[in-house]
């Protein structure tokens, strides 16, 4: 309705199609010309348009772009926020001092403006996104047991159920005539029978490698992440009687349920890192929490740089070189020692101004 132009209704379908399920369409269309046959201009007209329809925000080809057109729709896209929209990367560093010259306002304007800025939707599309989440489905269930140790079960919901109907076979093997016919039923049984028994096998290996996986892993059970020991496939496959290979088949895409939550098999899997002291090793999960409880527990005045991170955890027994610190640090997405400590600045400056 709002296209009564053949072409521009063209163009404005095929844009409506690129659109992802955030409500964005990709940064560059010029590909989009190419293969419509039409000018960066017709294509610019036509989004323009499309831009204005509902939910606000919707076509953007960036965040800026999309929280801008929330803004013009609330009539608060004016030259100081325009400013702001253009260098989001020194609000997620928080740093206030130099968006303060760039949008030429003072610091109780400045904190106005964020806020403005975090109640608008980065991702306008979601609300009628189609996509269904799948819930995870735990393969095992880890309960307390009455004794103090723990009881593991089969979620049997996740079982594949699979008969064989005796009767059905009786019925028609007495039907058969050749030879052929015989022979084709007993084998339909035989095959049959075999998927039973192998189905069986399966949630039989299941359960014994989750059962030893909670052995070896009991510390992390009782009393949380911190106690996760170093675990490999070998260990287990050895610990069980079966093949390394089976014990990595069977652990992948498989759950665990336990009061503490629901965790994948591999979760349980973790490297060693060596101990200070030459006492038990540390799991790399372990350490990442102890770096993470570290970190969190910084104050503005004392951040911690990753060789003073270092030397807390050679304190507490552990043995772990800077890099490894900053490896585990990035993928926790937790920022260097500079950010944090411009972020809690920051935190306290606009304490001070609210």
């Amino acid at each position: 309705m709002t296209f009564t132009d053949p072409i521009e209704r063209m163009i404005a379908q095929y844009l409506i199609d690129l659109v992802d399920d955030a409500g964005y369409l990709p940064p560059d269309l010029s590909d989009a010309a190419l293969r419509l046959g039409a000018s960066p201009a017709q294509i610019e007209a036509v989004l323009a348009q499309l831009q204005t329809f509902d939910p606000p925000g919707v076509c953007a080809r960036s965040l800026a772009e999309c929280l801008g057109l929330q803004l013009r729709e609330l009539d608060r896209l004016d030259p100081a926020m325009e400013a702001l929209l253009g260098h989001l990367e020194l609000v997620a560093k928080r740093d206030f001092s130099a968006l303060r010259k760039i949008c030429g306002v003072d610091d109780e304007d400045l904190v106005e403006m964020i806020g403005e800025i975090k109640g608008l939707n980065p991702k306008p599309g979601l609300a009628f996104s189609s996509v269904l989440v799948q819930p995870i489905v735990p393969d095992v269930f880890v309960r307390q047991a009455a004794d103090g140790g723990w009881t593991v079960e089969l979620n049997h919901d996740t079982l594949p159920r699979v008969l064989v109907n005796q009767t059905y076979y009786s019925k028609v093997s007495k039907t058969a005539m050749q030879d052929t016919e015989k022979s084709y039923l007993t084998q339909c049984l035989q095959t049959a029978t075999w998927l039973v028994r192998a189905l069986d096998q399966r949630a039989k290996t299941i359960l014994k490698v989750a059962s030893e996986i909670v052995r070896q892993q009991d510390a992390f059970f009782t009393s949380g992440v911190q106690y996760l020991r170093p675990l490999n496939l070998k260990t287990v496959a050895d610990a069980i009687g079966m093949h390394e290979s089976t014990v990595s088949r069977v652990t992948a895409n498989k759950y665990i349920a336990a009061a503490r939550g629901t965790f994948e098999m591999k979760f349980f899997f973790t490297s060693a890192i060596a101990s200070a002291n030459g006492g038990e090793a540390h799991s790399a999960e372990a350490v990442r929490y102890r770096i993470k409880q570290l970190i969190d527990a910084e104050s503005v005045h004392d951040i911690m740089s990753d060789d003073a991170i270092v030397e807390r955890l050679r304190d507490a027994g552990i043995t772990i070189a800077r890099r490894t610190v900053a490896k585990y640090r990035e993928a926790m997405r937790i920022p260097s020692s500079v950010q944090r400590r411009r972020n809690k600045q920051a935190t306290v400056n606009i304490s001070d101004v609210n």
